[in-house]
């Protein structure tokens, strides 16, 4: 089996809060068998940074896949998530972004 990397953004007012519906959504659109190359596939994350934009920290994930970065080089390891600080919303809510690498 090999692995795939990935990278989504989604909202949630906390970083659980929105993994936990990375997760969800991504086993939902992929089913529940595995080796779906997903997000779907992690059980935890790890912050890895906070960035102004979306942007920024799309640039952030790729350089840290290119880099094979210990922290989220693991496909049976945590996701990488970066806090996007203009992502923050008036309902309390903030964009976070998610990267990896995951089974396929």
């Amino acid at each position: 089996m090999g692995a795939c990397d990935f990278v989504v953004v989604v909202r949630g007012k906390n970083a659980k809060d929105a993994f936990s519906k990375a997760v969800q959504e991504a086993r939902y659109m992929n089913g529940h068998g595995g080796y779906t190359g997903t997000i779907a596939e992690k059980g935890e994350f790890v912050m890895v940074g906070t960035t102004a934009t979306e942007a920024d920290a799309y640039t952030r994930s790729q350089e840290l896949l290119g880099a094979n970065d210990s922290r989220i080089s693991d496909k049976w390891g945590p996701a990488g998530c970066i806090t996007i600080v203009d992502g923050s919303t008036k309902d309390g809510t903030t964009l976070y972004l998610f990267f990896g690498w995951a089974s396929s």
